[in-house]
């Protein structure tokens, strides 16, 4: 009985390969659950180089494994990391070599908003910290950009908002990078389309607008992401966000430059009013203009007042003329009184110097001072040496000696006299200051003067007079025959030639004029 018993329980229960119960086993699973989202806090990540993502999930009563296929990296919506709280959506699978089952996950994103806002306070903290929310980092925003670029959905009215009023503001270029704004892969579409938007040429923009619409924080968390926040940061273009409404807050308003409450404020952040730019410049040109105005009107004001205080030109000009024809008909009278001083200056000299009467009448004081004989009183005494005995009659020599020294020291004392008038002369113009030129001209003139002095001189002395024909008769002893009564020393005499003496006897006249002999 037993065994029949035994025999028959084995017959029931069915028998299984370890291959058919982990088939059914995951065929269990997969077909129970299909597809789930587990709820729990990530542990136990490992990244591999195959690009593969393990993971476990656990919660306060139960821990399950996970993993993310490579293919469902870049779509999961987020970048799992330890501690964080996720909702992970995916499959159920079993592992049947190792007889574990595990969840296939292929999107994730954070569980609550309390755990959001825990990830992006830690966020914050983080790039706090490394100084990207530094007011010296913020660049300016160009007050007139030629080309603004803007990165936003295709769809939707962001960008419509941004286009309308950028082209009733001032219209400028609009260059669109579309992106998506939320779910899977939109945060890493953004940071590339903020990258190439700074190397792009020809025509780099010259600000960003970085825009979406509201939404929930989940929405929005595509903007609170590290890889967005860092491409906004090393962004050498200025960069306007304007995400959600204005009660809206993402991390990415932290570190751009500018933060705008809506799209439409970045728009008007991004190019100024052109209407009131037209009223500014009229405005300014009307100030400009009065201000032109008052700078004229005062500078002619003052050109009026110095016109006034200046003479009048015709009259200026007729005293000019006065004092000109004054100046030159003075210059015409001066010219000759100029004249006449120097002259008079010239002739001063030469009123001091002895006239020529007074040089004769010294000079022939001079000869007579040597007792020259007179002409009369030389033919008589020629008349007496000729009847003189020839013994007693001076010899021709010594009679031209005679009369060449009187000559010497009447030259002599000429000389003295005229070297003294010169000297004279010369110590007056030096005080007067006369020029050389003048100096010159007057002692020429003296130098003619005493040559004409010179000149009567000779002209009258006893040499000359014998030159004309006249002869000097003197006795034997030198003395002056001077009448024809006179009776010499054996009627000889000494006849004095302008050339020489000759000796001669006195003889009577007959009545016929010829000679008694």
């Amino acid at each position: 009985m037993m065994e029949s018993d035994g025999a028959s329980i084995r017959g029931n229960v069915p028998q299984y390969s370890v291959s058919e119960i982990s088939g059914a086993i995951k065929r269990t699973l997969e077909s129970g659950f299909g597809r789930v989202r587990v709820r729990g806090e990530v542990t136990e990540l490992k990244r591999y180089p195959s690009g593969h993502v393990y993971l476990s999930l656990k919660d306060e009563g139960g821990k399950i494994a996970g993993v993310i296929w490579r293919g469902s990296v870049s779509r999961l919506g987020m970048a799992p990391e330890n501690g964080n709280e996720v909702i992970a959506t995916g499959r159920v699978s079993a592992y049947g070599e190792r007889s574990s089952y595990q969840l296939v996950i292929d999107r994730m994103e954070f569980a609550g908003e309390g755990a959001l806002l825990a990830n992006i306070e830690r966020l914050r903290r983080k790039l706090l910290e490394e100084g990207l929310f530094e007011p010296e980092r913020k660049k300016a925003i160009p007050f007139l950009p030629s080309l603004v670029g803007v990165i936003t959905s295709r769809s939707g009215a962001v960008l419509h908002d941004i286009i309308t009023t950028i082209s009733r503001r001032f219209p400028r270029d609009v260059l669109l990078w579309p992106v998506p704004v939320q779910g899977e892969g939109a945060a890493a579409q953004i940071a590339a389309a903020i990258e190439g938007m700074s190397v792009r040429r020809p025509r780099t923009p010259d600000v960003l607008i970085v825009a979406r619409g509201g939404g929930s924080l989940e929405d929005l968390m595509a903007f609170n992401d590290e890889r967005v926040l860092r491409a906004v940061a090393n962004c050498p273009v200025p960069i306007i966000s304007a995400v959600g409404h204005e009660t809206d807050t993402t991390l990415i308003d932290l570190v751009s430059d500018r933060r705008a409450p809506t799209p439409t404020a970045a728009a008007e952040m991004a190019v100024p009013l052109r209407s009131e730019m037209v009223a500014d410049m009229a405005h300014r040109n009307a100030r400009l203009t009065g201000a032109l105005t008052r700078i004229i009107q005062t500078a002619r004001a003052q050109l009026d007042q110095a016109a006034a205080r200046l003479p009048d030109l015709p009259g200026l000009l007729d005293s000019a003329r006065m004092r000109l024809d004054d100046r030159g008909q003075r210059l015409d009278l001066a010219l000759p009184s100029f004249v006449m001083r120097v002259r008079n200056r010239l002739d001063a000299p030469g009123m001091h110097l002895p006239s020529p009467e007074l040089l004769i009448g010294r000079s022939r004081a001079r000869l007579q001072a040597l007792r020259l004989p007179a002409p009369e009183l030389l033919v008589s005494r020629a008349r007496a040496r000729l009847t003189a005995p020839t013994t007693h009659l001076p010899s021709p020599e010594l009679l031209i000696e005679r009369r060449r020294a009187g000559l010497r020291l009447v030259s002599g004392e000429l000389d003295t006299a005229w070297q003294r008038s010169l000297q004279t002369f010369q110590l007056r113009t030096e005080r007067q200051r006369l020029s050389p030129d003048i100096l010159r001209s007057a002692i020429r003139l003296q130098q003619a003067r005493l040559q004409g002095l010179g000149s009567h001189l000779e002209a009258v002395s006893p040499r000359a007079i014998l030159s004309r024909g006249y002869v000097l008769v003197q006795d034997v002893n030198g003395q002056p025959v001077t009448s024809a009564e006179a009776r010499p020393v054996a009627d000889r005499v000494v006849l004095s030639f302008a050339d020489g003496d000759r000796g001669a006897r006195l003889d009577s006249l007959s009545p016929q004029g010829d000679l008694g002999l």
